[in-house]
C-alpha cells in the first residue's frame, strides 16, 4: 500500500507543476471486437485504444511496454532485454500466452506450439495503434486463443509523402536506428520502414542484435474495390541469461550474473497477408484476406548434467473469407457478419539432446471455423447483439502412436449496451471460449506419443460495465467479470506417472473475478491524466489444488500516467506501474513465499523543434531492485525459488528527423 501511495503523490505533485495533453476521442473505432470498424461504445465488453499520439508520447520501447500501462494487463519481461515478454489479460499465469490472443492488422500471430506470441515481430515503431478487447467475446470470432482477450496491433499505412530517420543510445551499450518512407495518390497508399537494434542488456548473456523490415500497400481500383498487401521480416540473435536461484545467490551471484553463459535463441520470421476488399449496398463489404507465414528458429539451452539443441521451422498459412451485411428490420440498423477462418500450421523439428539423442519430428495442426454475428441498433440507444462459432481442429503427429486427434468445439457470445447520457453507456455480456491443447502439448517428446486424454478446456465469462464521460475532456469506467473455467490446461509439476510433472486438465475448475477501473482527466488545459486499477482473484474451486491461488497472478495492479506540455515544443510524460504479490510460476500448491511486489516509475522529456524531435526516455528512475518474473526450480534438489532480475536505472537518448 505503501507504494501506491508513493505512486499517486508523485503524480499529483507532477500534474500540478506542469500543464498539456490532448482531449479524449470519443468516438474511436475498433475493429477487434467485430472484424469492422465499429465504436468503442457499440462493444459490451471493456475495450480500449493506445492511440498514436500515447505510442509517441510514451517511454515503451516495445508493444508489451506500452501494455503494462492498461488495466487488466500483466505484463513479464522474463529475461530483462525486451526480446522474451509475455502479457497476460485476465489472470491466466503461465499459459497467458496460449489465452490472449494478438492480431496484427487482424491476421493471428499465436504459434502453433507452446511459444505462444513472438512480440518482437512487430516493433513499436511500425505500430499506429492498438485495440485491446478483454474478455472471451472474441472467440466466436476468431476461435482458439482469445479466452482472456484480444489485442489488435494496427501498423502504419501511408499518409502522403514522408520520410524520416531517427536513432537513439542508451545504458547497457543500447543503440538503435530507424528510416521510414510513406507516399499517397489518387489510388495508391504505401508506406516502408527498416529498424536495427543492437544492446548487451542488463545481464550477463542478455544480448540481442534485431533487424526488421515492413510494409503496407492499399490500391484503390474504384470506390467499390480494394487491394490489401502488408508483410514484414524480423531476425534476430539472443542471449538467454536464465533464472537465477536462491543457492545462486548464496554463492554470491550478482542480479546481473548468469549461470547460462552458452544459452542462446536465433529467430527469422517473415510474412505476407493481402486479399481484396469489395464494397457494395450501404457500406456491406466482402473481404478475402490470405496469408503466409515462415518461422525458423535455433535455441540451446544447458542444464544440469547435460544440454538440449532445438531447431524448429513453422510454416503457416490462413485463408479468412468474411461477409459483413447491413441492412435495416423496421427502424432498427442491422449489421450481420457470416465468415470462415481456415488456417494450417506444419511445424518440423529437429532436437538434439545430451540425454535421448538426435530425433526428426513432425506436427501439424488445421483448424477450421465457421461464425456468424449479428448486431441491432435500436432507437440510437440500444444494440444487442449475439454469435456463434462452430470451430474443428485436427492435429497430426510423426512419429507417433497413435498418429492424430480431433477436437471441436462450439461457442456462442450475447450483449447489450445501454446509451444514456450523451456518449456515456452501460453493457452487459456472455460469452463461451476455449483453447485447445498446443502442438507440444499434447505429444511426448521422449515416448514419441500423443496424450489423447487431454481435451480443450472452456469457460464461461460474464461481464458487466459503465463507462462515463462528464465532459469531453474526462471519462470513468468500471467493469466487473467472472471467468469459470473447465479442463484448464496447464503444466502440472505434481502430474505424470513418474512425478516429473505433465501437461493436464486441471482436475479442478478456476474461477477469476475481477474488477478494473480507469479514468481520464484534463484538469487544466495543458496536462493530461490517466490511470487504471485492478483486482483480481484467481483460484482453483476443486480437486488436488482447492482454493489455492493460480501462479503469477497479482492481486492488484494500479497504473498512473500523465502527459505534460509547458509550451515552446517541450513535452514531459510521467508513468508507474504497480505490480502487487503473486505465487511464483509452478507454485499450484502455494508452500512458498510470494514473490515481492513492486512500482516502477518512468519518465519521458521531449522536445519538438520543425521536424527534428529530440527525447531522453528515465526508466525505473528510483532504481527500485525488483524482479517481474519468478519460477520454482524444479528440478533442483531440493525445489528452491528462483528469479529473473530486472534492470535497475537506465536512459535511452534519441533524435528523430522527418524529411
Amino acid at each position: 500500500m505503501n507504494r501506491v501511495c508513493i505512486l499517486l503523490l508523485t503524480f499529483f505533485a507532477a500534474s500540478t507543476a506542469f500543464a498539456g495533453g490532448e482531449p479524449v476521442k470519443i468516438k474511436e473505432v475498433v475493429v477487434s471486437a467485430t472484424r469492422y470498424e465499429e465504436s468503442l461504445a457499440s462493444v459490451p465488453a471493456n475495450t480500449s485504444i493506445i492511440s498514436k499520439e500515447e505510442i509517441r508520447n510514451s517511454t515503451a520501447h516495445t508493444i508489451p511496454d506500452l501494455l503494462r500501462e492498461a488495466a487488466g494487463m500483466h505484463v513479464n519481461d522474463i529475461a530483462g532485454n525486451k526480446r522474451n515478454l509475455t502479457v497476460d489479460m485476465r489472470g491466466f499465469g503461465e499459459t497467458a500466452p496460449l489465452n490472449t490472443l494478438v492480431l496484427v492488422d487482424g491476421r493471428p500471430v499465436n504459434q502453433a506450439d507452446l511459444s505462444g506470441t513472438d512480440w518482437s515481430q512487430i516493433p513499436l515503431d511500425r505500430v499506429q495503434k492498438i485495440e485491446i478487447v478483454r474478455g472471451g467475446r472474441g472467440s466466436v470470432m476468431y476461435g482458439d486463443n482469445a479466452g482472456g482477450g484480444v489485442i489488435n496491433i494496427i501498423t502504419k499505412e501511408g499518409e502522403g509523402l514522408k520520410a524520416g530517420a531517427g536513432a537513439a543510445a542508451g545504458s547497457y551499450d543500447t543503440y538503435k536506428g530507424n528510416v521510414y518512407f510513406s507516399n499517397s495518390t489518387d489510388n495508391v497508399t504505401f508506406a516502408v520502414d527498416g529498424r536495427y537494434l543492437n544492446a548487451n542488456g542488463y545481464r550477463d548473456n542478455s544480448d540481442t542484435e534485431a533487424r526488421d523490415i515492413g510494409g503496407n500497400v492499399k490500391y484503390y481500383i474504384s470506390d467499390l474495390l480494394r487491394l490489401n498487401f502488408s508483410t514484414g521480416y524480423h531476425k534476430d540473435n539472443t542471449g538467454l541469461p536464465g533464472a537465477l536461484k536462491d543457492s545462486d545467490f548464496a554463492s554470491g551471484a550478482s542480479r546481473t550474473n548468469t549461470v547460462n553463459p552458452l544459452d542462446y535463441a536465433d529467430v527469422e520470421d517473415y510474412y505476407f497477408k493481402g486479399g481484396p476488399e469489395l464494397y457494395f449496398w450501404k457500406d456491406s463489404f466482402v473481404k478475402l484476406d490470405a496469408s503466409y507465414r515462415k518461422r525458423n528458429s535455433l535455441s540451446f539451452a544447458s542444464f544440469v548434467g547435460g544440454s538440449f539443441t532445438g531447431g524448429t521451422e513453422i510454416i503457416t498459412t490462413s485463408f479468412s473469407p468474411q461477409a459483413l451485411l447491413r441492412n435495416r428490420i423496421g427502424e432498427a440498423e442491422n449489421s450481420l457478419t457470416l465468415g470462415y477462418d481456415y488456417q494450417k500450421a506444419k511445424e518440423d523439428i529437429e532436437n538434439n539432446s545430451s540425454y535421448s539423442g538426435l530425433a526428426y519430428i513432425d506436427l501439424e495442426k488445421k483448424s477450421e471455423g465457421y461464425y456468424a454475428h449479428d448486431e441491432l441498433r435500436l432507437f440510437d440507444k440500444v444494440i444487442l447483439s449475439g454469435g456463434y462459432r462452430h470451430d474443428r481442429t485436427r492435429m497430426r503427429f510423426r512419429p507417433s502412436t497413435p498418429s492424430e486427434t480431433t477436437m471441436d468445439e462450439d461457442l456462442y457470445t450475447a450483449g447489450i449496451n445501454i446509451h444514456f447520457y450523451k456518449q456515456s453507456y452501460t453493457y452487459a455480456s456472455y460469452s463461451r471460449s476455449f483453447r485447445n491443447p498446443v502442438l507440444d502439448e499434447l505429444f511426448n517428446f521422449i515416448s514419441n506419443t500423443i496424450d489423447t486424454s487431454l481435451i480443450p478446456q472452456t469457460a464461461d465469462n460474464y461481464e458487466i460495465g459503465l463507462r462515463h464521460y462528464f465532459n469531453d475532456d474526462t471519462y470513468a469506467q468500471v467493469n466487473v467479470f467472472r471467468i469459470d473455467t473447465s479442463n484448464e490446461i496447464l503444466y502440472n509439476p505434481a502430474g505424470g506417472s513418474f512425478g516429473f510433472g505433465a501437461n493436464e486438465n486441471l482436475d479442478g475448475k478456476t474461477r477469476r473475478d475481477g474488477v478494473e477501473f480507469s479514468f481520464g482527466v484534463k484538469p487544466v488545459e495543458q496536462v493530461r491524466v490517466n490511470g487504471s486499477y485492478t483486482y483480481l482473484d484467481a483460484s482453483v474451486k476443486g480437486g488436488q489444488y482447492v482454493d489455492k491461488d493460480i501462479p503469477n497472478v497479482p492481486s492488484h495492479k494500479a497504473t498512473l500516467n500523465s502527459v505534460f506540455s509547458p509550451g515552446h515544443g517541450f513535452t514531459v510524460a510521467l508513468n508507474g506501474v504497480y505490480i502487487g504479490k503473486r505465487q511464483f510460476i509452478s507454485d499450484f500448491t502455494n508452500s512458498f513465499p510470494e514473490q515481492e511486489d513492486y512500482l516502477v516509475v518512468n519518465s519521458k522529456i521531449q522536445y519538438q523543434w520543425k521536424k527534428v524531435t529530440v527525447y531522453l526516455d528515465l526508466n525505473n528512475i528510483t532504481n527500485e531492485e525488483y524482479s517481474e518474473f519468478g519460477t520454482l526450480s524444479l528440478f533442483s534438489f531440493p525445489v528452491e525459488k528462483a528469479v529473473y532480475p530486472s534492470p535497475k536505472f537506465n536512459m535511452l537518448f534519441g533524435v528523430s528527423v522527418e524529411i
